[in-house]
């Protein structure tokens, strides 16, 4: 992956605004991940980023080329992720961007179900960065929708693949729930959540076999081990 620096963000979001009619103060990305594992959380991130700050802070256009590795996080490793996530950081310290995540627990999943829980995660974290919708636009992944006071949004397929803004949501989600279930694995080590982070392999269903369902475990995904 080329390397990535502050600059190379905030070009790649000029990029972005400069494809649109309209022209936004604020550009949104938001993407969910989580919501095929039978244990732990689904997370919904949101990134926003301030089009006039991030125009003060650049001025050469060859940081296009930095910024090419961007990509669905899913497609890019753990340790790719966590090299983009420092640098979201430090684009977050300099004030040109901001993001939020939402953790919807398992427990929430089994009594409110998984689409509604997506959908308060995704009003909670989008309210957290762009609360007032004026002069904001809302690029959402797959099958997202924002609350309708968001006049401007887009939701796009593989979202997350063509809109870097949405990728970079994408990435901030995934490390997030990545290192909450590495640390659910401290305290329920016999389930190895660092190593599947709460997906169904072969290994996990073997595990649940041997000491059963945790308080981490989705029983609506697990209707036929659940008695």
């Amino acid at each position: 992956m080329a390397k990535i620096c502050l600059r190379s963000i905030l070009f790649c979001m000029l990029g972005l605004n400069s494809r649109n009619n309209k022209k936004f103060r604020y550009v949104v990305g938001i993407d969910e991940v989580g919501r095929g594992p039978i244990a732990g959380p689904v997370v919904v991130g949101a990134l926003c980023v301030d089009m006039e700050h991030a125009k003060a802070q650049l001025s050469r256009a060859e940081f296009r080329q930095l910024f090419s590795g961007i990509k669905d996080s899913k497609k890019l490793s753990p340790e790719q992720r966590e090299k983009w996530f420092v640098h979201i950081c430090s684009a977050r310290e300099a004030g040109v961007l901001d993001f939020a995540v939402t953790f919807v627990s398992a427990k929430d999943i089994d009594t409110k179900g998984l689409a509604p829980s997506i959908r308060k995660a995704l009003q909670k974290s989008l309210q957290k960065v762009a609360p007032n919708p004026e002069n904001t636009q809302v690029l959402l992944d797959g099958s997202l929708y924002a609350p309708v006071k968001y006049k401007n949004q887009k939701t796009i397929i593989k979202g997350d693949l063509k809109e870097p803004i949405i990728g970079l949501a994408s990435i901030v989600a995934k490390v997030s729930r990545d290192r909450l279930m590495v640390s659910y694995a401290k305290n329920y080590a016999q389930y190895d959540f660092e190593v599947h982070k709460g997906y169904g392999t072969r290994k996990h269903y073997e595990k649940i076999k041997k000491h059963g369902l945790s308080p981490l475990h989705r029983k609506s995904f697990l209707r036929k081990l659940v008695k």
